[in-house]
């Protein structure tokens, strides 16, 4: 997703374990780090993010891009592939915990308030709504997205398969042995865009949701109703400035695969250079004698996580 890969600074603060890759989007300078192999959950992210501000402590805002279990509803056609974004509703910053909280009988209660993204995001997603909302005048993400034509890893797969929550997963890597007469019909998309969005909460814990009747109840919790399902922006919000942007790779049920995984980063990736693309990058001071390396915004990682972050110069 990066226009222009670029070289960092050689060192970075005593005690930071990230390794980090440098580039730019647009006029917005960025630093990307991902979670190491087998680290997952909200501790996991807190470190990584840590580290980073230490060691770039001028960065503007990050963004966490990965991917995550969608959830469908009547109301939200959400599908493999599209992209959730975490913003503001009347119940929640746009992030949930939904293992912190009170489970009363039949229902679950949150108890925490998560901090919103910050401000200098969410006033674009107006722009980049209506950017998306005109295909014949905008590539957008479907456009980047073509960075990956000839990479076969990124490629969008064929079946996208629904089953309604009473269907069991019959075992193995994939779906073949499980009854397809339990598929959810749905129509063909006419909105002309590869991949939809949709704005509203994401829900965070450290455990996976891997049950499709778990996930529907959660969907109904007035103070969830969780577009996607993820392991690590509840560790961010309260402590940095945030936004989290997901692909969905599964509807965080029993059949659940890899299958969408890396088609799902890519998609989330492309969002987050769309948004980079409309935020204005902000006028750089002269940069002080031997601070070299602490202008650099902060990035979008494709496939586990990214932060991004714009504008003094490098």
């Amino acid at each position: 997703m990066l226009d222009e890969e670029l070289e960092g600074p050689e060192a970075v603060e005593k005690g930071d374990a990230n390794t980090y890759f440098f580039g730019r989007i647009s006029k917005h300078n960025i630093v990307i780090a991902c979670l190491p192999p087998g680290r997952y959950g909200t501790t996991a992210a807190t470190r990584v993010a840590k580290d980073m501000m230490r060691s770039f402590p001028q960065l503007r805002f990050l963004l966490l891009v990965g991917t995550a279990g969608g959830v469908p509803t009547e109301d939200r056609d959400i599908r493999l592939g599209d992209v959730v974004v975490s913003v503001p509703t009347h119940a929640s910053g746009g992030v949930v915990q939904y293992d912190y909280g009170k489970q009363l009988a039949e229902v679950f209660q949150p108890t925490s308030q998560l901090n919103a993204p910050p401000t200098v995001l969410l006033g674009a997603l107006p722009e980049v709504t209506r950017r998306h909302n005109n295909p014949k005048r905008f590539g957008g993400i479907d456009e980047h997205l073509q960075a990956f034509s000839n990479n076969p890893r990124f490629q969008k797969p064929q079946e996208d398969l629904l089953f309604l929550p009473a269907v069991k997963h019959q075992g193995g890597k994939d779906c073949a042995k499980c009854n397809m007469n339990g598929l959810v019909q749905r129509p063909p998309r006419t909105t002309g865009r590869v991949v939809n969005v949709f704005y509203g909460t994401v829900a965070s814990a450290n455990s996976i949701i891997a049950d499709a009747v778990k996930r529907d109840a959660y969907a109904r919790v007035p103070r969830v109703s969780a577009l996607c399902f993820e392991m690590e922006a509840a560790g961010l919000m309260n402590d940095f400035p945030c936004m989290v942007i997901r692909g969905i790779s599964n509807y965080a049920d029993a059949h659940k695969n890899d299958e969408w995984r890396c088609y799902a980063a890519a998609t989330a990736a492309a969002y987050a250079k769309e948004l980079l693309r409309v935020v204005k990058p902000v006028k750089a001071a002269a940069p002080p004698v031997n601070t070299v390396g602490n202008g650099f915004s902060l990035g979008t990682a494709m496939g586990h996580f990214g932060y991004a972050e714009q504008g003094d110069s490098c």
